[in-house]
């Protein structure tokens, strides 16, 4: 069986989505769609509108086969890392491509820049430092250095989101030595950061989730821009828990962390930079909210994204010593199948190189504690019971089985 990968969050799964998993398998021709999905923390920095486990149950009603989930380690991170990380596990999967949507839609442009970048590595990193060294942020120095080296040269446009994270991807097989092909399909209609809806029937996550949040929750606007069963689940969602998840929910465990954790502990976190963690004590004293907090936080040597990165770290009490010892994913975190994904699982995993974890209390490797951890926060922010509930799924929930004709 072929087997195409995807790397996604579905924040929430909506058309684009859809398109994107047609337009990917059609391209390589695959049998099933085995998807790399972030846990209930995003690389934004950001906590998932709802569980990892509904948004695998929104992957596998829409065509996706089998999803996995991106271990913390990998998700709550810059591009380059979280990349590392998903194509690790899709290359351990077994998977024949990789396809990925981007502003380019242009796969030579993708091979041709890392070539170009390949040859001329330390000139780059040399400006990459040159430019962090006037103050602007790592992403931004990443931009201007890139701006500097290429000039006239026909190369990508690296300034925009899913090239970015497509560069990355083509980078992460190289460096892996793997035999994945990289695919890619151009983004329909919406961009990745579109705070508007941009078309009919196709919208960024950024939109919808703005529409969300700004509408009243029983009348939430959004039908004509993700599936039915997309819509189902989200409103079944609250209906369940009364709310969605996001950063303001989280502030009163957050301020708590940062007034009660002593500074010296605190430079302990990773990415915490000296110094840094003065000025979140500081803001966390004066702050009301999430939303206040981040804008007396806000610098121009660091983004908002970087920042919030930060506040997953800080709220999960993650060391840089628990973060800098691996590369690679080390286990295979099974979230959820369909019957024909089950169906390529029996045929393929004993071919894998990593373990395939399916329960929590049968693997006992210290590795996906990160993950146990970050799930016990982020169901932290409910009522009870269902705080306790979503805490003790961790544990109890077996991979989730839809069968195609459901």
């Amino acid at each position: 069986m072929k087997a195409v990968g995807v790397i996604v969050e579905y924040n929430p799964f909506h058309n684009g989505h859809a398109f994107h998993l047609q337009a990917s398998k059609e391209a390589a021709n695959a049998d099933v769609v085995i998807a790399v999905m972030s846990g209930n923390f995003l690389q934004r920095g950001e906590p998932a509108l709802v569980s990892k486990w509904v948004r695998t149950q929104m992957a596998l009603v829409n065509g996706v086969d089998i999803v996995f989930e991106l271990p913390y380690r990998f998700a709550v991170q810059k591009a380059e890392i979280f990349a590392t990380g998903a194509v690790s596990i899709l290359d351990a999967a077994g998977c024949d491509s990789l396809c990925f949507g981007s502003e380019s839609g242009d796969l030579g442009a993708f091979k041709q820049t890392l070539e170009f970048l390949t040859s001329r590595s330390a000139e780059y990193d040399e400006q990459i430092k040159t430019f962090i060294q006037t103050g602007v942020s790592y992403p931004k120095a990443l931009s201007l250095a890139f701006q500097q080296l290429s000039g006239s040269e026909h190369v990508l446009d690296l300034s925009k989101p899913n090239n970015i994270l497509g560069f990355q991807y083509i980078k992460a097989i190289k460096q892996l030595r793997s035999s994945i092909e990289p695919l890619t399909v151009s983004r329909k209609s919406a961009n990745y950061h579109d705070e508007h809806f941009a078309s009919d029937t196709i919208a960024s996550a950024t939109s919808i989730r703005k529409a969300i949040f700004s509408n009243d929750h029983e009348k939430m606007g959004i039908g004509q821009y993700v599936p039915d069963r997309t819509k189902d689940l989200l409103e079944e969602y609250l209906e369940r828990y009364g709310t969605f998840h996001h950063w303001e929910l989280y502030w009163q465990l957050l301020q708590f962390r940062l007034l009660q954790t002593n500074p010296n502990e605190l430079r302990d976190i990773y990415e915490m930079e000296e110094g840094l963690e003065n000025r979140l004590i500081q803001a966390a004293l004066e702050a009301q909210n999430f939303q206040e907090f981040m804008q007396k936080i806000k610098t121009k040597r660091y983004t908002w994204t970087r920042l919030q990165r930060l506040c997953v770290h800080i709220l999960t009490n993650t060391k840089k010593s628990e973060m800098n010892h691996l590369e690679n994913a080390s286990y295979l975190r099974l979230l959820g199948m369909s019957d024909l994904g089950k169906e390529y699982l029996n045929k393929t995993k004993k071919h894998f190189n990593l373990p395939l974890v399916s329960r929590i209390p049968s693997y006992k490797e210290n590795d996906i504690q990160l993950d146990v951890r970050a799930a016990r926060i982020y169901g932290m922010c409910l009522d009870e019971p269902h705080k306790k509930m979503m805490i003790q799924q961790e544990y109890k929930q077996p991979p989730i089985v839809i069968e195609k004709s459901s």
